[in-house]
């Protein structure tokens, strides 16, 4: 645990992350994207890949998504909600089965299952690490470019779980989208960092675990911000609300 600790300093102060406020007034068009806050990876005891015991991170990053849901459908912005989903007979290396289509797993928290009813939300099911990839309709549409062009959007505002994985890989293929023209008229990929997560895997736990590969939750949550921002996104610590004051 000491030398977890004394390498996420280091790794803070040589690879540090600068992050910014963000002020939402709806002056900027801006959808809000929640990456897989499913029972699956955010309640304790539901499945191979969800917490084992309370966790403060991943706690953290529920209220918030719930915060930040609340003000976007009460001001009728926006949302797009990423859900986990597999089929039972299509493995997901190296993971272990998990969020399987039909189960309790791959569904929204319950903090979140409101968000169902919400006419300005999209839900989408993945079977894939990357959503930008799992939003590719069978005609080689996709539904996340649509929605970004539908809604005119020129920001998103990325929250979910895991900062290194899901997130990471979402945020890198948007980025990339962007960058070749194919997300007019998106501008701007933000990441709260409090509003994400990621999981714990132990050195110690790992170690007595054949091919298994340590996941130290603070280290990895900061290496993949220091990903996302390496890659173009901008990393927010705090998102408030309010209307522009009159110059």
């Amino acid at each position: 645990m000491m030398m977890t600790s004394k390498t996420i300093d280091l790794l803070r102060n040589e690879l540090p992350v600068e992050q910014e406020s963000l002020f939402l007034s709806g002056d900027v068009k801006t959808g809000l994207v929640l990456v897989d806050v499913v029972n699956g990876f955010c309640t304790v005891g539901s499945g191979n890949l969800a917490p084992t015991q309370p966790d403060g991170q991943i706690s953290e990053m529920v209220d918030e998504s719930v915060r930040l849901a609340r003000v976007f459908c009460e001001k009728k912005w926006p949302v797009f909600a990423f859900l986990d989903t597999h089929y039972p007979d299509v493995p997901e290396p190296p993971y272990p089965p998990h969020c399987i289509s039909g189960t309790d797993e791959s569904n929204l928290v319950p903090e979140l299952q409101w968000l169902e009813n919400e006419t300005n939300v999209t839900l989408r099911r993945k079977d894939c690490i990357d959503g930008f990839l799992g939003s590719v309709e069978k005609d080689g549409s996709n539904v996340f470019v649509n929605w970004v062009k539908s809604n005119q959007i020129k920001n998103v505002l990325v929250l979910g779980i895991c900062t290194d994985v899901c997130v990471l890989d979402f945020v890198c293929s948007t980025l990339s989208a962007r960058n070749r023209g194919f997300l007019a008229p998106l501008e701007d990929v933000i990441v709260y960092s409090r509003g994400c997560a990621t999981y714990d895997f132990p050195v110690h736990v790992a170690k007595n675990i054949k091919d298994a590969l340590p996941h130290p939750q603070d280290l990895m949550h900061h290496m993949g911000l220091f990903f996302a921002k390496g890659r173009g996104a901008k990393v927010v610590s705090e998102v408030s609300f309010g209307a522009l004051k009159e110059p």
